[in-house]
Order: C-alpha cells, then structure tokens, then sequence
C-alpha cells in the first residue's frame, strides 16, 4: 500500500466516523425547532449547509485546476478539473433536492424564486452541462478547453450565490452570515460537526476517485491508441458493449 492510498483510506476512516456521530448527534441530542421554523424538517438543516458549502469546495477545485488546464494543458489538470465539476454537479443536485423539503415545512412551499435558489440553479445547470459535454462530445483538445472554460464560469457564479441573499433579499435565512438571528446554542454542535463530515471530508474522498477514474481512463485510452498504431491489434476491434473491456486483440 502506498502513502497515498493509506491517506485516502485514513480519510475514508474519519469520515466513515464523523458521518455516523454527526448522524446520532442530530437525531439523538440535537432539539426538534419550533413548528415556524419547520419542526423535525429543520434537522435538513444540519445536512443541507454543509453540503452546500461543498459546492464551493468543489468548484474551487475545478475552477483552479480549469485554469492550469486553459494555461498548460495536462492529464493532471484535466481530471481534476472533470473531478471537480462531476462532484460540484452532484452537492448542487443534493442541496436541490434536500432543501425544498425542508421549505416546504418552514415556507408552505417547495420551490420560490428566490434569488440564492436561482443563482444556485443556474451554476448547477453550468455544472451538469460541463458532465454532458464530457460524456458526449468526446476528450478532444478542443473538447476539454470548452469544458476547462465552462468550469472556470461556473465557478465565477458561485460567490454571487453567497452573497445573493445580502444584496437582492429573498426568503433564504442568514443565521451563519448574520441578519438572521443566529443559532442557538444547543445547535452549533451538530452543525460543526456536519461541516467536518460533509464539507472537509467528503469532497476530497469524493473527487480523489474521480480524478483517479480519469487518469486510469486516460492512461488505457493511450494504450489503446498506442496498440493500433504499432498494429497490435486491428482498427476493427472495440469495445464490448456489455462490459466495457476490448472486444477482441487480434495479435499479429
């Protein structure tokens, strides 16, 4: 086992440990809010903010390693980059989903227009083309440049989803960014504990995989192409569409 891989196993190990006593604090130890504030739903709350902070994690990862990308194009770079938009669309997605249930106990609906859930919207779409454009246009150069450049102005939306509620109001509370009453006192444990689990443990666990997936992806497409130039194997072989693996390997 290398020391890469014990790091990656001693991070699985602590977040394996913090979601469980993050999951038996909020239940167990944490109060139940008042009705106004969305009662047993407002536990979400402890899930939602920290995977929400994720995103920010995630699509600064993207942002950065699009930008090496855009300056020096390498295989590094790209997978972090894919590695950073694929986990940045998947949080979003989660806080889209967690958050309307959530509302619809402290609003009386699922969904409004409001300006931190629309800005939020928007980079998410930016991130979920970013995975269609990858899966579906093919790894050229000038494929992965156009992907690099989206993940960069994805990442440009995400600090107006911060800010959106300070300048343009809406119905999103600011207990954590102030104006909104604060937290009780009873609540900061379970919250920091979410942010240690959800948002400094797992998008590192998550995103280390993927950028591992892209490189080995890319490392067998090398191969692949290497074998049909030196004629190992024909132009006609592919891919087995049942399991992925090389159809045939005609030797010559």
């Amino acid at each position: 086992m290398t020391k890469k891989d014990a790091l990656f196993y001693g991070i699985a190990a602590a977040f394996a440990v913090a979601v469980t006593a993050t999951i038996l604090q909020i239940f167990l130890r944490t109060p139940t809010a008042q009705d106004t504030a969305g009662g047993l739903a407002q536990k979400i709350f402890y899930f939602h903010v920290a995977v929400a902070e994720a995103i920010y994690v995630t699509g600064g990862v993207c942002f950065l390693a699009s930008s090496i990308y855009l300056v020096r194009p390498s295989e590094s770079a790209n997978a972090w980059a894919r590695a950073g938009s694929d986990c940045a669309a998947l949080f979003g997605t989660l806080v889209l989903c967690s958050g309307p249930f959530w509302a619809k106990k402290a609003w009386g609906t699922y969904w409004v227009w409001d300006p931190q859930l629309t800005t939020l919207l928007l980079s998410v779409l930016i991130y979920w083309a970013i995975c269609l454009l990858r899966a579906f246009a093919g790894e050229g150069a000038a494929e992965r440049r156009f992907a690099a450049a989206l993940g960069v102005m994805g990442t440009v939306n995400l600090p107006i989803i911060y800010f959106s509620v300070q300048k343009w109001g809406g119905n999103h509370p600011t207990v954590i960014r102030g104006g909104g009453g604060g937290m009780d006192k009873s609540m900061w444990t379970a919250f920091i504990m979410g942010q240690i689990a959800l948002t400094v443990l797992l998008p590192p666990l998550l995103m280390w995989l993927r950028s591992r997936l892209a490189l080995l992806q890319a490392q067998f497409d090398h191969t692949w192409q290497e074998a049909l130039t030196r004629g190992i194997i024909d132009e006609a072989d592919g891919y087995d569409e049942d399991d992925a693996l090389p159809a045939a390997h005609r030797v010559r």
